[in-house]
């Protein structure tokens, strides 16, 4: 198969889909890697290194969608990519559909193969997801304590405080692995922490991991409303795979907070897990906006700012599965590793994945793989 790679052209999106490594394994199988001018130059990957081990350098992103079998991409295709889709395309990328009904129309409507990292699930685990969770719950306590210092606008408090000072407080809405991430950080710094979720297993292994660091509570409304009102930095975190996120931190909490506080709403990407960030995501351009005095943090590709590092974590996690289905076909690498059929959301014409479908007005369509 041919196997492209163009160049993201999302807002600061600074990750490229595959690194020199694992297109060597894939031109070693015996297929035809393509890779857009300068792909990887953000990343620290140079067209000579794609070069060194067999891709071939293309001058354009309209050159490499229309000669690919499959594209391989990080983020889903913009409204400027969109010409490029096409019958038969295999696309592999994130693609978040559940809060993108535009993006949805089109693959169904051009019957792209639409394959999604984040609703690929195996041992009820998402191992495609995972690596950029864990990057941007970490990112995200880094970001809050930069917009609580005075010159980004917030309250002017150091996460640690400092003997005789207390330190912020960080409330983390979600125990998964953007939870975990971002309380190693937020524990790290010296916070004082305060994670909630509904999985009390979830809870128990972070106890476990940080004993008398954390405090713990079950996530119900009463209980999120007491911490999120307390807080000087909110991580909210909530996932459920292929949905849009609920809106679990209500507009009227947040008007309790103190002037200056941030709010990180690192579930963006699924449609926003406030009231107040819902349907308004931002860009590592212009991170933030401001509402009842509270800092709003929206980024949708926050890993993307550490492309060097996410970069790698994403490769590893993705080239097993686009190996697979370029060596095999997708039909049969769907027998070979039935975890991608969950990572299937759209084919010949119609939606695969449930929660999509419900979401975004579709009916739902086992997939059948012709």
């Amino acid at each position: 198969m041919i196997i492209g790679i163009p160049k993201e052209i999302k807002d600061q999106e600074s990750r490229v889909a595959t690194v020199p490594g694992a297109v060597a394994e894939l031109v070693k199988a015996g297929h035809e890697v393509l890779i857009e001018n300068n792909a990887g130059l953000n990343s620290g990957i140079t067209n000579k290194d794609y070069e060194d081990v067999g891709a071939k350098i293309v001058d354009s992103a309209k050159d490499v969608w229309e000669k690919s079998d499959i594209v391989y991409k990080v983020k889903e295709p913009l409204k400027e990519e969109y010409k490029y889709l096409r019958e038969g395309l295999i696309l592999y990328t994130y693609l978040h559909l559940a809060s993108n009904e535009e993006l949805t129309k089109e693959l169904v409507d051009k019957k792209v193969t639409g394959i999604a990292y984040e609703t690929l699930k195996l041992d009820n685990k998402l191992p495609l997801l995972a690596p950029m969770s864990e990057i941007a719950g970490r990112m995200a306590v880094q970001e809050g304590a930069r917009y609580l210092t005075k010159p980004e606008g917030g309250r002017g408090i150091l996460l640690q405080g400092v003997p005789g000072v207390r330190p912020a407080h960080v409330v983390i809405v979600g125990a998964g692995t953007v939870g975990a991430g971002a309380v190693r950080i937020a524990v790290g710094m010296g916070a004082r922490v305060t994670v909630l979720d509904v999985n009390i297993d979830a809870l128990s292994r972070l106890q476990d991991i940080f004993p008398d660091k954390i405090e713990t509570l079950y996530s119900n409304p009463i209980n999120i409303e007491d911490s999120v009102k307390d807080a000087d930095l909110v991580i909210s975190t909530v996932l459920i795979p292929g949905r849009r996120a609920p809106q679990l931190i209500k507009e009227d909490m947040v008007k309790q907070m103190k002037d200056g506080s941030v709010i990180v709403d690192v579930a963006i990407d699924q449609g926003g897990s406030t009231d107040i960030t819902k349907g308004h995501p931002t860009s590592h351009t212009d991170p933030v906006f401001v509402k009842h005095g509270v800092i709003h943090y929206a980024v949708a590709n926050i890993p993307g700012a550490v492309a060097m590092t996410s970069t790698y974590a994403l490769s590893n996690a993705t080239t097993k599965y686009v190996k697979t289905i370029a060596n095999l076909g997708l039909k049969n690498a769907c027998e070979k590793s039935p975890e991608i059929i969950s990572a299937v959301n759209t084919y010949d014409g119609y939606v695969t994945n449930e929660g999509i479908a419900e979401d975004n007005g579709y009916e739902y369509k086992e997939l059948n793989i012709k």
